[in-house]
């Protein structure tokens, strides 16, 4: 399995504005950014808006967001421009309507005149009648030629369908499923300008990916059924085919497909829910796609690298969320300093805003204990205040520590902290062990009562070493007179 290189790669994302970006979508957009940028070639962005029912207004602002915030960085589209423009299929009505009518005139397409009405009535009698393909029934295909003049000519609204062969079939080729055939009298005599004046999706795409030099299609393999009529147009036309790659369905479990009706099925969502950009991207390549050795954490270049088309799969992904935020976490781990520094400030001053702390100790305590950034504010609540807390906290059986240990541990190592001169984690650190060995008893004897005066809280990125260097001098000696009181 391996795709044709023999031309220069175009591969295109042609995503419709009429939302947010859905993860199936947002698959689509990396395996076609990774082939364009692993084989030396072109990522085109188009908007495909011919539905203009389902335009929402902003979507294509949210798109734009989106493919950058992703690093999807495109070389040509709506914004920035390219020889093949216009970007944006609305602003290329004109261009269809011209190939549209050249099919007419080769006997490959006809004018419908059909009401709304009789089509309704068409598919109710299907319905009723339990046929299992219910097609258009080519009632204006072969009308003559001066009535469809008299129609148009008196105005009479209309649809341009295009005429399918009825016998014979029609065989495509796709790079995952091989040759694929489909017999004629199946295919529906689909629209291809409707009566606004706008291309169908199905028609718009085949003209502009000829026009626009794709030589590669990525695409949901909803779209296995419609890969016949387009191959029908190319032939049509007389225009070389590009090369399909149709993916398999993202799952929510082995029955039901990931829906945009479920929850979590936005790349938006899973922003907010505290998921790292790339862990998203590297986690959203492995579904329907094997890296072929063991590794499977991949920055974006990593998997252009490690990308190869063979590693595509036939099967529906199981979308796993768990395995996402291990994948998450593991990526926060990778980080340097300075870049998880970055990434967690915001979420640290969603739950902090004391600038009285060393967000540097903080950042080096959350980042081997997060596997979401939305973790976070919970974990940093404290430092602004002490929440309210029982001295039952201070009981713990492993520790062999309860309110009477924990305040004799805290009169111990008040005067001891009030003496440390250079105030850092290791300076904290040699002071109170000094302490805990001097005293002969166990570390948690000390360091559980420590980290309980500090946060008030069972749980805490760090002990009590680390909380104290973050909170500094002053407040780590106030608290700890606080606890003292509290426990006394």
């Amino acid at each position: 399995m391996d795709i044709n290189t023999s031309k220069r790669v175009r591969t295109r994302f042609a995503p419709s504005p009429t939302g947010y970006m859905h993860i199936g979508n947002l698959r689509t957009a990396i395996f076609t950014y990774i082939i364009a940028r692993k084989y030396g070639g072109d990522f085109i962005l188009r908007i495909e808006d011919t539905d203009l029912e389902r335009y929402v207004e902003g979507a294509v602002d949210k798109i734009y967001e989106t493919l950058r915030i992703c690093g999807l960085n495109w070389d040509e589209g709506p914004d920035v421009g390219g020889e093949y423009g216009p970007y944006i299929q609305s602003e290329r009505k004109d261009i269809y309507k011209k190939y549209a009518l050249e099919l007419v005139e080769k006997g490959k397409a006809y004018y419908c005149f059909c009401t709304k009405e009789r089509i309704d009535a068409l598919h109710a009698a299907q319905r009723e009648a339990k046929l299992s393909i219910q097609n258009y029934d080519r009632h204006c295909r072969d009308l003559p030629a001066e009535e469809v003049k008299r129609l148009l000519d008196e105005g009479t609204p209309y649809v341009i369908r295009q005429k399918m062969p009825t016998e014979g079939t029609t065989t495509f080729h796709d790079v995952l499923y091989g040759d694929i055939s489909v017999e004629n009298e199946l295919l529906d005599d689909q629209i291809l300008i409707k009566a606004d004046g706008m291309p169908t999706y199905n028609f718009a795409n085949v003209i502009d990916d000829h026009l626009m030099g794709i030589t590669h299609v990525v695409r949901g393999n909803e779209y296995l059924s419609s890969a016949p009529k387009y191959n029908l147009l190319y032939e049509a036309f007389g225009w070389e085919v590009p090369e399909y790659i149709h993916v398999e369905h993202i799952m929510r479990d082995a029955q039901h497909k990931l829906s945009k009706r479920d929850g979590d099925a936005y790349f938006g969502d899973f922003v907010e829910k505290g998921f790292y950009v790339p862990a998203i991207i590297n986690y959203i390549a492995l579904l329907g796609w094997a890296p072929k050795g063991e590794n499977e954490i991949f920055t974006l270049d990593e998997l252009v690298q490690e990308f190869d088309i063979s590693g595509l799969s036939k099967s529906p992904a199981i979308f796993d969320i768990q395995k996402m935020t291990a994948i998450n976490a593991e990526h926060l781990r990778r980080l340097s300093h300075e870049e998880f520094m970055a990434v967690a400030l915001p979420w640290i001053r969603k739950g902090c805003n004391t600038d009285n702390i060393d967000v540097d100790v903080l950042a080096d305590a959350l980042q081997p204990r997060t596997e979401l950034l939305s973790e976070i504010p919970e974990k940093v609540d404290f430092l602004d205040k002490v929440p309210e807390y029982s001295n039952d906290l201070y009981i713990n059986k492993k520790m062999k520590t309860n309110a009477e240990t924990a305040l004799a541990a805290l009169n111990m190592l008040l005067p001891v902290l009030e003496g440390v001169v250079e105030w850092n984690t290791g300076a904290i650190h040699t002071a109170v062990f000094s302490e805990i060995e001097k005293q002969g008893v166990k570390n948690g004897y000390m360091l559980w009562p420590l980290r309980t005066a500090l946060s008030g809280k069972a749980m805490t990125p760090g002990g009590g070493i680390e909380l104290a260097a973050i909170l500094g001098r002053d407040e780590t000696i106030s608290r700890i007179k606080a606890a003292i009181e509290k426990l006394s």
